[in-house]
């Protein structure tokens, strides 16, 4: 195991358990205890998690980790939903990309689509979005035609939130809305947990006329904080083949399109 990915697993302990020992994830892991007690420092610098005599406790902060250390959960299942959703958009589309992994793994499948390459591509498709990492990979993108809202960015998942964002999405219309969400349910529609980051999605979402949710399964069915908007709203949600079957046929009944990939 690569530090990367040893720094997430620990970041996934802390986050589950709550405290951590370092003797009992050293044996865990299989590596030294010097080696963890290594790592449980470089992460509490970063404000991660909080050290305690002998080993961790979870830090607030650790249940909404930076994108860079969120990247490696059920990447395979991001990956498959990004290129789902990204099947949805034609040429000449205009498209609102919300923050998150998954979100990022559509921007990523439309930037490297066949629909979009070629050398005669020049603002095949427009991308509006409020998420500093996805503006940055598609910037160099000759066939993306790129707009990015205002505000203030979010360390914790390199979004920009704050009423400044609203005066460029509430000039714009869009053909389509990706949004990512922290939780989507049948009765309770589409959450985050950062209030600041709901209010972006819910404005890109009422500037589209279709919205499309991008979730693993580990988030349908789920909860979280801040309304983004209920799921009357939603058209399409596309997740993977582990959803719940009962989740599954509650938002059909509720004229949720759902793509399982």
């Amino acid at each position: 195991m690569n530090r990367y990915d040893r720094l997430n697993a620990l970041l996934e302990l802390v986050a589950e358990r709550g405290r951590v020992e370092v003797d009992d994830i050293a044996e865990e892991l299989d590596v030294s205890g010097a080696t963890i007690r290594r790592d449980l420092d470089h992460l509490a610098e970063q404000q991660l998690l909080t050290r305690t005599r002998g080993g961790a406790v979870a830090h607030a902060v650790a249940y909404d980790l930076p994108v860079r250390y969120r990247t490696v959960r059920r990447a395979g299942d991001k990956q498959r939903i990004g290129r789902a959703a990204a099947g949805l958009v034609s040429r000449g589309a205009v498209v609102g990309v919300t923050g998150g992994t998954t979100t990022t793994e559509v921007a990523r499948a439309l930037a490297t689509s066949a629909e979009f390459g070629g050398a005669e591509g020049d603002g095949l498709v427009t991308v509006v979005t409020n998420a500093l990492n996805i503006a940055g990979e598609l910037a160099v993108r000759p066939q993306v035609k790129l707009v990015v809202t205002g505000g203030v960015a979010r360390p914790q998942s390199y979004e920009l939130v704050s009423p400044l964002a609203g005066r460029i999405i509430n000039a714009l219309s869009l053909d389509v809305a990706f949004l990512g969400v922290d939780a989507i349910d049948p009765d309770s529609g589409a959450h985050a947990h950062h209030e600041g980051e709901a209010e972006v999605n819910r404005m890109l979402a009422a500037r589209a006329r279709r919205v499309v949710v991008v979730a693993d399964s580990s988030k349908v069915g789920a909860r979280a904080f801040a309304e983004i908007c209920p799921i009357t709203d939603v058209h399409v949600l596309v997740t993977d083949s582990d959803a719940d079957p009962d989740d599954v046929r509650r938002f059909r009944e509720r004229g949720v399109e759902v793509r399982q990939v």
